[in-house]
């Protein structure tokens, strides 16, 4: 099944298509057409699979088909951290680039600016708010929060936000909407508790399994642990020089980083390119048609732009960042060892990112291995 098949909005596949989206996952083709046509959803899929993409795409087509903008809020997506908070802002961000929809984030530990900055998205009625349950709260307290006409309610790791006691915040939010919505409840796992709650919130859902999803077995994984201002001279130790390594992926957490790296790693004359959101979508694929046809060794990218990747036969991938969430980390290193083939993934780790990434080991229910970081660095 491809993309093109859900009879989705030209804005909505013009946004996939410039993220290089193709073929939806399992969670995408089993959840998208009943959210299409108005269902409540409840989805057990693990990290990894692809979840994100499946509530914002039909929900965004919807928005996309209206024939004015809203000015209130449509969509309240309710998530345990700030980081994935932070993520689903930027996947709506990339897919939304050609269509008509507002988002922000809303989570604690930040400024007063960025306060205010959340306070004016809000008034204004912003399309989707992504929010943190304790940071949400406090702006309804504040007198401001219209959630009245909402029509879709999202849960995100539902589990993990009952297991960090957020279940009376979040039904103190639902008590705020419309009865009559759609509500679409995503987890990992479905305990008693969640079981529960959804009785409460949703009406007659629809309930889709999704298998646990992992790297290939024929990807060498391995990690560094270093320091950030080591991480250049170590990623130049790795492949200055290396012949045998004719496709490699550096994969950053920033566009700003990835700059900094093509710009380094040029300084040493190696052949390298990067690609980010500053790129015009010409550039962006002008990247990608040279690097398939190794008109040079190494693509430096961030997730955003490099998710729709489809290149085989890539040696080397390297996560100069740890991800944030499992589900990058598998999409990352899925990049290479496609088709039969073998490749290697190596992850820089610096003290800050050890839990990080021991919540990927986690994921992976595996240990991977620590590589000593050469004497010279």
């Amino acid at each position: 099944m491809k993309f093109n098949e859900f009879g989705f909005h030209t804005a909505i596949m013009d946004g996939i298509n410039a993220m290089g989206f193709n073929t939806p996952t399992p969670v995408q083709q089993q959840s998208i057409p009943p959210i299409m046509e108005g269902k409540d959803v409840i989805s057990c899929a693990q990290t990894g699979t692809g979840k994100t993409a499946a509530f914002i795409l039909p929900i965004m087509n919807k928005l996309s088909s209206l024939p004015m903008r809203l000015n209130y809020t449509n969509t309240l997506v309710i998530v345990p951290t700030r980081e994935l908070a932070m993520q689903i802002d930027q996947q709506l961000e990339g897919f939304g680039y050609y269509a008509p929809v507002s988002s922000v984030a809303v989570y604690g530990g930040n400024d007063s600016l960025t306060w205010e900055q959340q306070r004016i998205a809000i008034q204004n009625g912003a399309d989707f708010i992504i929010a943190t349950p304790g940071r949400l709260i406090q702006h309804i307290r504040m007198g401001y929060v219209s959630l009245d006409r909402v029509e879709h309610l999202v849960l995100d790791e539902a589990d993990r936000m009952l297991d960090m006691g957020f279940y009376e915040d979040i039904m103190e939010i639902v008590k705020l909407l419309p009865v009559k919505r759609q509500t679409l409840l995503f987890s990992a796992t479905m305990p008693t508790n969640i079981r529960g709650m959804a009785k409460k919130i949703m009406s007659n859902p629809i309930e889709i399994n999704i298998a646990i999803s992992k790297p290939a077995e024929n990807v060498l994984q391995a990690a560094y642990i270093i320091e950030d201002s080591k991480k250049i001279g170590l990623l130049s130790h790795l492949l200055k020089g290396k012949e045998h390594v004719k496709s490699a992926i550096v994969f950053a957490s920033t566009k700003i980083k990835v700059r900094s790296i093509e710009k380094s790693l040029k300084n040493e004359s190696m052949s390298v390119l990067a690609i980010h959101s500053d790129l015009e979508q010409k550039e962006r694929e002008d990247v990608l048609r040279k690097f398939r046809n190794r008109k040079f060794q190494i693509l430096v990218a961030t997730d955003i732009i490099a998710r729709g990747i489809d290149i085989e036969d890539i040696d080397l991938i390297v996560n100069y960042d740890v991800p944030h969430d499992p589900e990058d980390y598998v999409h990352r290193i899925g990049r290479t060892a496609r088709a039969s083939s073998d490749g290697v993934a190596l992850t820089f780790v610096n003290k800050m990112d050890q839990k990080l990434f021991k919540q990927i080991e986690q994921f992976l229910q595996a240990k991977i291995f620590r590589i000593p970081t050469p004497e010279n660095l």
